[in-house]
């Protein structure tokens, strides 16, 4: 059976830059008030509003944060609403073209704090430097990355793991010309599920462009 999957993602790669960046300039922010509070540069943030560059799942949860959205605002993921998911039934989707794809896993209740999805990161792809509140996990289920952790780089294989907190700035690169999966726990609210998360309420100011 073939795994379900959202396709169209070159539509959805500038549905989302056009709505960033609309909404970034409605609420009066500069591209670099956005990127310093987001933990991201500025050229990233140039780039992604321009659908040059497609933003991982916690840099658009980042951005959306400072944006005073919830992610939900921005991209629609697939739910989940049981405890155990089936491989062949899981969605598997991306946020633009050429970019990382997930399949969603964990599900949300009252008091939960842990999100994870696998994540398949195609060969050359490089995830953009982050850093922000929480921690992560990476356990590797497939092919190899680098993972650069404060500078540091450490390349992960097959049945590697790696976990850490997301205040350091951190980034992947699958360096090989294979797909290499992950699977993926971190506490940052990616699914925009929880309203009491702070950032998902967060209306910042800044300068207007």
């Amino acid at each position: 059976m073939l795994k379900k999957s959202i396709s169209d993602d070159s539509k959805t790669q500038t549905q989302l830059a056009d709505k960033l960046r609309k909404c970034r300039k409605e609420a009066g922010l500069t591209m670099q008030y956005v990127a310093d509070h987001a933990g991201l540069s500025v050229g990233f943030i140039s780039q992604v509003e321009r659908s040059i560059t497609v933003p991982s799942l916690s840099s658009l949860r980042s951005i959306s944060g400072v944006l005073g959205k919830p992610i939900s605002h921005f991209l629609e993921q697939p739910s989940n609403d049981t405890e155990t998911t089936r491989e062949t039934d899981r969605i598997s989707y991306s946020v633009g073209q050429n970019a990382l794809s997930y399949e969603r896993l964990s599900v949300n209740f009252p008091g939960s704090s842990i999100r994870s999805v696998i994540v398949s990161e195609p060969p050359g792809h490089r995830n953009e430097p982050i850093n922000h509140e929480g921690e992560e996990l990476f356990f590797m289920l497939q092919g190899e990355i680098t993972v650069e952790l404060e500078g540091v780089r450490t390349i992960l294989r097959r049945g590697d793991s790696m976990h850490f907190d997301s205040r350091k700035t951190h980034s992947t690169w699958n360096h090989t010309d294979k797909t290499a999966s992950m699977l993926w726990c971190g506490t940052m609210d990616v699914f925009g599920e929880d309203t009491t998360d702070p950032m998902h309420n967060n209306q910042s100011k800044g300068k207007k462009t």
